[in-house]
């Protein structure tokens, strides 16, 4: 922590202020953790706290200080609340006066016996008996547990007044409810004087044996103890406890949480501090008073008013404490002691992202808290505004003190760091909206006059409001408590207009949230409300009314509340307060799915830092027959990196898989990666429920199969709203109307469906010919070799001249860039110099080109689908389908033929003649496709080509398609390149999900490349 300049502050002092919540002294742990912070600040050593286990006899371990934030020559004014845990001592002694207005005294005896039960083992742990100090231990825990004894009896004789009238009088709940905080304050009190005695006594024992030692360090801790030289004595601290009733005072008539009365407050102040001063020092100036400090431990929530009867100050009421204790006495900073880090950038409950926020102002923190934040309430800060000079507010964490948490004052970061000028999101859920609207409000004066007037008349809470400028209608939100009363209230208030239907609606639409933006730094930027606004577009969440005040201090915006988490995530991604999370869904664990995989697990952190988006791998599918899929255990998106199904965790689930390169893995560690996932039924049919989420805005689906019944579902993903990012093209090469309803999702920009790698695999088939269309050129033609394994066969059995000498050639001239592709040379592996078609086949089968059974190659229907989803880009395919166009080309078997063995043989000879012919004019034969957009044909078939054609020079196993277009017509447009291998099929997908993130939510480039690698990125 940074620490604040040494401010002189009530009777010349420099003062910090600290209060400890409920969790901090929940437990006798909780309270020395507290007292060796406390000492912490005034620079002196804690060595020793409890454990959590209370029952155990070691309770008492050594416990290392967090680096030290010491302001030695400060005095310190410590707030306690009272004793926090499950059940709270406040809410039990609000519930004993409930009950005994509801005349329930055993439910009365229950509640007072287990606020005895709670501080009596607290203080047996903080005070233990043993032979140096059993007298000293005994009187101090004997004299807490008899004062709480008496307290507790003194409730009980008010709680029979409140059973005999059955009233539950607020004046009585403030009085009861108030004993808390004195009981936890009496504690840490006695606590910090305690240790403090034993270290002043060890000091001076240490001081009288080795006056010439400076200093006695801490070999543990390597920290050193008090100054303890023969000329100058060491710090004594007393701790003084101090019932706030006696100082703060309040006006119950101002407002309704009541007003400070200052001047009054301050001289108790004065008076309180000369009585205390008197009692821990004496009267007459010595030097023991030169060498002492006094330091308050001050009872929170708990004040008394203006005719000096006890009440409280309302919710929050400890931290208000706090903060007026801490204007009373001029402090230099206030510290709220809690249980989480500080203010945090969104709800970590729902957004799993969200991190502390070091600096916040005071404008920003009281609009985040407004919109509910719960770290600190609004009225906190005002005394601390008030102050001369205004007072920095510090949130911390007493389970983390080292951390140095949330500093809310003047500045926050949002004024220097420009491109995050949003600091962080709220919001306020079971809201209701309620529009009035009529065709009579319009020009009409004091319409909202009456409407508001009559909504503070039977106490309704407005917290947004949002009117047209036509002021057709006036829309505002409360609570969906409120909501019907207001209704009820609006239709009495205006009957004559709604009878004469210049009022024509009023309608409550519930529950909603309000969705709020806050940052100082909006202020004179352009673009925020832009931002916000498309960060809730791309996530498909409908917004119910919008208001911004002319601050530019805050954004809202009324959601409903079963899109709120969802909305949360979106906006706080979008400006970069959090990374953008996708879930996804992998179908296919074959090669692709195998490779995509461990792609999405090595490339994770890189994807991170270059894209900003968070993908987490939530199911995993076999194939579209497999009845099972895994899942993800924990649903939540976390950093800790295994939140996400990966290679290994597949492998342990389903025994392991020679796709995913699995290995032999110990037992337990096989059982430690199977907690993270596990196998629910459903297979295919369930794959969208465990991937699309309510509060994910992303979710995709990758599908790296052929199979028909997977691409059958690409439809019902596509129309819950979940991408889709496919290599399979059998949805696009189904029906007219499967094909026309995808287009008109896509319109409707409900879902994405990616199928780049559709056609030609890794190849920028589709991407290219978008380009061409969206950029106004006009496509004529496009012809090509789109079918791997008719590439590589017939590149094998009629190889071009000059292959091998332009192998040399890139070889040399290259400097290592070129790589030959030995494996189809005949000089290695064994291959023939010129197979026969068949022996060319097995080949490509082997170097897995294409299936077992290679006749979908062979009777054109692969290439078929492909030409049907270019034909679709085009817009063409309406007269096509799959069949038609294989029918139209020439194919080496007729589409009866149900297996290749049945016609291998007769392929031989067959393509040996034709072979032959073609080598007589100068030709080789290749597999050509072409689409002639101006005439609507589509055609496929073996085609002579010239030896020294493009296409009869394509390396085996590589496609290329050709563009002819209107500015590409002399010279056209070529693509080509290898697209099988599924490494690069793998890149290419991961691509498609990049390029669409990058464009709807990824706030930084990331610089894509494809390759044979599963590097994508660089």
């Amino acid at each position: 922590m940074d620490v604040e300049d040494h401010h002189k502050g009530f009777d010349g002092k420099c003062w910090q202020v600290h209060k400890f919540g409920g969790t901090s002294v929940a437990d006798a742990p909780c309270f020395l953790k507290a007292a060796a912070i406390v000492e912490e600040q005034i620079g002196i050593n804690h060595d020793k706290v409890v454990n959590n286990n209370t029952d155990s006899p070691d309770a008492v371990q050594e416990l290392k200080p967090s680096p030290s934030t010491a302001m030695p020559e400060c005095n310190l004014a410590v707030v306690v609340s009272a004793m926090g845990g499950k059940p709270k001592v406040t809410d039990l002694l609000l519930q004993s006066v409930s009950a005994a207005a509801g005349r329930d005294e055993d439910k009365v005896n229950y509640c007072l016996q287990f606020i005895q039960d709670k501080h009596d083992r607290c203080l047996d742990i903080l005070f233990p008996l043993n032979e140096s100090n059993s007298d000293k231990s005994s009187q101090v825990a004997s004299g807490l547990k008899q004062t709480i004894t008496k307290d507790l009896n003194d409730i009980r004789d008010i709680l029979k007044t409140v059973s005999l009238m059955k009233w539950q009088a607020k004046r009585i709940s403030e009085l009861v409810s108030g004993y808390g905080e004195t009981w936890s304050s009496q504690i840490l009190s006695a606590l910090l004087t305690k240790r403090a005695e034993e270290r002043y006594a060890k000091s001076n024992s240490n001081d009288d044996g080795h006056n010439d030692r400076e200093e006695d360090e801490d070999e543990d801790f390597g920290q050193s103890f008090t100054t303890t030289t023969a000329k100058e004595k060491p710090t004594h601290h007393y701790f003084r406890y101090i019932d706030a009733r006696r100082i703060i005072t309040i006006d119950e008539e101002a407002i309704k949480d009541g007003a400070v009365c200052w001047d009054i407050s301050m001289d108790k102040m004065e008076k309180v501090y000369e009585e205390e001063s008197i009692v821990t020092f004496g009267t007459e100036d010595s030097g023991e008073k030169n060498n002492s400090k006094m330091h308050f431990v001050i009872t929170g929530y708990v004040a008394s008013n203006t005719q000096s009867v006890a009440t409280t100050l309302q919710r929050d009421g400890s931290d208000y404490s706090a903060a007026i204790m801490g204007r009373l006495l001029e402090a230099a900073l206030i510290s709220i002691w809690t249980d989480v880090d500080g203010v945090l950038s969104a709800d970590p409950r729902r957004v799993p992202h969200s991190y502390v926020l070091p600096e916040v102002s005071f404008n920003e923190a009281m609009e985040l808290a407004y919109f509910g934040a719960k770290v600190i309430h609004p009225k906190t800060m005002q005394p601390a505004i008030m102050g001369n000079p205004q007072i920095p507010i510090y949130i911390r964490n007493t389970f983390n003190s080292s951390f140095r948490g949330s500093r809310i004052f003047t500045s926050s970061t949002t004024h220097t760091d420009r491109d995050r000028c949003v600091c962080g999101f709220s919001s306020i859920d079971k809201m209701a909206m309620v529009n009035v609207e009529g065709s009579g409000m319009v020009g009409v004066k004091g319409v909202a006059r009456r409407l508001f007037g009559t909504l503070e008349s039977i106490g309704i809470n407005v917290v947004l409001i949002s009117q047209a400028s036509s002021e057709h209608s006036i829309t505002f939100a409360t609570t969906v408590q409120q909501a019907e009363d207001a209704k009820i209230a609006i239709e009495e208030e205006f009957h004559k207009e709604i009878k004469q239907s210049h009022i024509s609606a009023i309608d409550v639409v519930s529950p909603c949230s309000i969705i709020a933006a806050v940052g100082d730094g909006m202020h004179f930027t352009t673009g925020v409300a832009g931002r916000f606004f498309s960060a809730l577009g791309d996530a498909k969440i409908n917004i119910l009314a919008i208001s911004q005040g002319s601050s530019e201090r805050n954004i809202s915006a009324v959601v409903f509340e079963s899109e709120s988490t969802r909305a949360l995530r979106a906006v706080h991604a979008a400006f970069r307060l959090s990374h953008t999370i996708v879930r996804v869904g992998i179908v296919g664990m074959n090669e692709i799915g195998g490779s995509l995989l461990k792609l999405l697990e090595t490339q994770r952190n890189k994807l991170r830092k270059s894209f900003e988006i968070e993908l987490q791998v939530c199911a995993v599918v076999e194939d579209g027959n497999s009845s099972d899929v895994v899942v993800l255990k924990n649903k939540t998106v976390g950093g800790n990196g295994i939140d996400s199904i990966t290679s290994s965790v597949y492998n342990s689930i389903t025994g392991g898989s020679s796709l995913l390169g699995a290995s032999a893995t110990s037992v337990s560690f096989q059982d430690s990666l199977a907690d993270i996932a596990h196998i629910e039924p459903g297979g295919i049919d369930n794959m969208n429920n465990f991937v699309s989420s309510e509060d994910c805005a992303n979710s995709v689906i990758f599908d790296c199969t052929a199979d028909e019944k997977a691409g059958e579902k690409h439809l019902s993903w596509l129309k819950s709203g979940t991408n889709v990012v496919t290599a399979n093209s059998s949805a696009l090469a189904g029906p007219l109307e499967v094909r026309n309803e995808i287009k008109n999702i896509e319109r409707a920009k409900k879902a994405n469906y990616l199928r780049e790698v559709t056609v030609g695999g890794g190849l920028p088939v589709i991407s290219t010919l978008r380009a061409l269309l969206n950029s106004g050129d006009r496509v004529r033609r496009l012809d090509g070799v789109l079918s791997v394994t008719m590439s590589y066969v017939l590149h094998r059995i009629a190889p071009p001249p000059g292959n091998i000498e332009c192998s040399n050639f890139d070889e040399s001239s290259t400097k290592g860039a070129y790589r030959r592709d030995s494996s189809i040379s005949p000089a290695g592996g064994g291959m023939l110099a010129k197979p026969f078609f068949s022996q060319a086949m097995r080949e490509a089968v082997a170097l897995g080109l294409t299936e077992e059974d290679p006749i979908k190659d062979i009777n054109n229907e692969y290439t078929a689908r492909c030409l049907l989803v270019l034909a679709h880009e085009l817009g063409m395919d309406s007269k096509y389908d799959v069949k038609k166009i294989q029918s139209l080309g020439e194919s080496l078997v007729g589409q009866d033929v149900q297996s290749y063995s049945e016609i291998e043989l007769d392929l031989d000879a067959k393509m040996k003649d034709r072979v032959a012919s073609a080598a007589a004019n100068g030709c080789v034969p290749r597999h050509v496709f072409s689409i002639d957009v101006k005439t609507g044909e589509i055609s496929i078939g073996i085609v002579d080509v010239p030896q020294t054609h493009i296409f009869a020079m394509l390396p085996p196993s590589c496609e290329c398609v050709r563009f002819f277009t209107q500015r590409h017509r002399t010279y056209p447009l070529v693509v080509q390149g290898p697209s099988a291998g599924p490494d690069s099929t793998a890149s290419a997908l991961l691509a498609d999900l990049l390029n669409l993130m990058r464009k709807t939510g990824g706030p930084r480039p990331g610089e894509l490349s494809r390759s044979l690698s599963s590097s994508i990125l660089s």
